[in-house]
């Protein structure tokens, strides 16, 4: 019996190599399309979150004033910064209990990148386990509203209250024109700040092009500042 061999024509209907190279092409073009505005969604939603938890922040410090004859967090003995262990203080008007951990959402900022260290600030002990240090950096000569008491601050809708670290740079963590690095320190920086009078907002950061943004008060023209005066 002879065997029936079956052949396909060479104009069958399948994918062809060029085919394949244009579909490949038309992907190429699309996904941008399709990404840009998921990723711009993802940023968006982080800021939000970042905006709301400096909220929570704010209001905690201004309950803890409340409660203590309208004096802000002041220094106290801890093992580091002030600017960073007034977490101690407030925390419990957020409803933390215990000891600081990176569990702490409400003081982690979904962006922080950190700066020294290899991990956000949020997951460090050495920085109370926060994102937002408060204005109370204790330098010599840099301004700040450490263990002040609220009528004595002039323009509570100005001054700092806590504020993201990148304000102290300044960098951003949202709006970033240095990618994922940490340098150098630019102008107009914007970082996520909250305010004495308990409005937060997204501003602008001085940088003069020498000196880091919280050792001065920033020139005419900015919505914040660091001193009470």
């Amino acid at each position: 019996m002879r065997a029936r061999f079956f052949s396909f024509s060479r104009n069958h209907t399948g994918f062809t190599r060029t085919d394949l190279l244009v579909g490949i092409a038309l992907v190429s073009l699309l996904l941008p399309l399709v990404w840009t505005p998921i990723t711009l969604s993802r940023s968006r939603a982080r800021l939000e979150r970042c905006r709301a938890n400096l909220n929570g922040v704010s209001r905690a410090c201004l309950q803890f004033a409340a409660d203590h004859g309208q004096t802000l967090p002041g220094p106290v003995e801890a093992p580091g910064e002030f600017q960073w262990w007034y977490k101690e203080q407030v925390k419990s008007y957020l409803g933390l209990q215990g000891a600081s951990a990176a569990t702490d959402s409400t003081f982690a900022c979904p962006e922080d990148r950190g700066y020294t260290d290899p991990k956000p600030f949020h997951q460090s002990e050495r920085f109370d386990f926060s994102s937002y240090p408060f204005n109370g950096v204790l330098l010599l000569g840099a301004p700040n509203i450490a263990g002040w008491r609220l009528p004595e601050i002039r323009q509570p809708d100005r001054t700092l209250l806590v504020m993201e670290w990148t304000a102290h740079g300044p960098l951003s963590w949202h709006r970033s024109r240095t990618g994922k690095r940490n340098a150098p320190f630019y102008n107009d920086a914007e970082s996520v700040v909250g305010f004495v009078d308990g409005h937060v907002d997204l501003v602008k950061i001085y940088h003069d092009g020498y000196n880091a943004a919280y050792t001065r008060d920033p020139i005419p023209g900015y919505r914040y500042r660091y001193s009470g005066r």
